[in-house]
């Protein structure tokens, strides 16, 4: 995608050849800063404070981070050390475990000295396997919108409702949920992009509404609780979400509030699409809402925010009470009932794991 005009990726290899570059997504939208990762801890670090996030790119840095661990002690020990130390960092996210295991994969076979060559191959075919495949879903979801364009008689504007940030900035680039977004608007569909907020941590109205405007996207931020009254007065056609775990039977985790938004596009008679990459399929749960761990992260990101002041000034102020407590759920899971289709980069399939199975029939248990 780009950035005022430059084409930009989430995550990248500098010019030295080996240490790896990152957009520092804390610093969003007020400032575009780029950080360079030396260490497996850096990157560790990076996954742990949001400096990068989303399944995909948390997947694509965690293994740009055994690259960097390779170098300083590419011996059984230093891979196992590092792949335990990205491991940990965020428990949600099935990607992480997804490309550690890749890398593990490839790496034990090797010889030490033949481990750092190959990490940086794994890693950089992981991230152009990224692009692709969402660039795949984003075509897909892309008939999506047009038969919903029809049903309104190509009249007024496809209004869609997105949470959270599901765009380049969460993969590597081209994002999930965004990406049909992006291919809409270039094809001249007169597209309308509803965003929220997404408290706590805000990635809706700083990370997607920056996203968006610097594609040309015309946009408008909401509060969280906004999307079902929109839905009741027909201002929503569609809404599509990214997600960070989803079940073999279709139950999906995506940012806290998203099921709120399905339970409300159900009740409305609006679709509610999820796009993900395989990877973001965990085959060994099927269970979502019991299975899949929810990360709950410092009652900081609840009571403090941050923002340009008039002087022009970026601080961060407490907005609630002294003393009172902040319970930060992460995430929540979608029960598939209330999914209209899962969109990956081989399809559309019903949510439900013989919808899964038909586009991933490789995936079927043997007989």
């Amino acid at each position: 995608m780009k950035v005022q005009g430059e084409p930009t990726r989430s995550i990248w290899v500098e010019t030295d050849g080996w240490t790896v570059g990152i957009i520092d997504q804390t610093r969003l939208p007020h400032a575009f800063v780029k950080v360079k990762l030396s260490t497996a801890q850096e990157a560790a670090d990076a996954i742990r404070g949001m400096v990068v996030r989303g399944a995909p790119l948390i997947g694509a840095t965690a293994a740009y981070g055994v690259c960097l661990a390779m170098r300083e002690d590419a011996s059984d020990a230093g891979l196992e050390h590092a792949l335990s130390l990205l491991r940990e960092t965020r428990p949600t996210a099935v990607n992480l475990h997804w490309a550690l295991e890749g890398m593990r994969r490839v790496l034990t076979p090797l010889k030490p000295s033949e481990r750092l060559a190959e990490a940086y191959r794994h890693a950089a075919a992981l991230c152009d396997e990224d692009v692709a495949c969402n660039r795949a879903i984003g075509g897909h979801a892309l008939k999506l919108f047009q038969d919903a364009w029809d049903r309104k008689g190509r009249k007024g504007r496809l209004n869609v409702l997105t949470h959270c940030n599901a765009g380049w900035l969460a993969t590597v680039d081209w994002g999930t949920a965004l990406s049909p977004m992006y291919l809409a608007h270039d094809a001249g569909m007169p597209l309308h992009v509803w965003v929220d907020e997404t408290r706590p941590r805000n990635q809706g109205a700083l990370l997607t509404a920056w996203e968006l405007g610097q594609h040309g996207v015309p946009h408008t931020v909401i509060a969280d609780n906004v999307g079902g009254h929109l839905m009741q007065h027909g201002q929503v056609d569609l809404c599509i979400v990214g997600t960070d775990r989803t079940t073999a039977h279709g139950d999906v985790a995506n940012k806290i509030g998203t099921y709120l938004k399905a339970l409300a596009a159900k009740d409305n008679g609006v679709p509610f699409y999820v796009a993900l990459p395989s990877p973001t399929v965990d085959w060994t749960i099927h269970d979502g809402v019991r299975q899949i761990p929810i990360e709950q992260r410092e009652g900081t990101e609840l009571s403090d925010v941050t923002g340009r002041l008039p002087s022009g000034e970026v601080a961060t102020v407490r907005i609630t009470p002294q003393g009172s407590l902040a319970a930060n759920y992460a995430f929540d899971v979608t029960p598939a009932r209330l999914v209209t289709a899962l969109i990956t980069e081989r399809g559309v399939c019903a949510a439900s794991e013989e919808g899964l199975l038909s586009l991933f029939p490789e995936r079927r248990p043997a007989k």
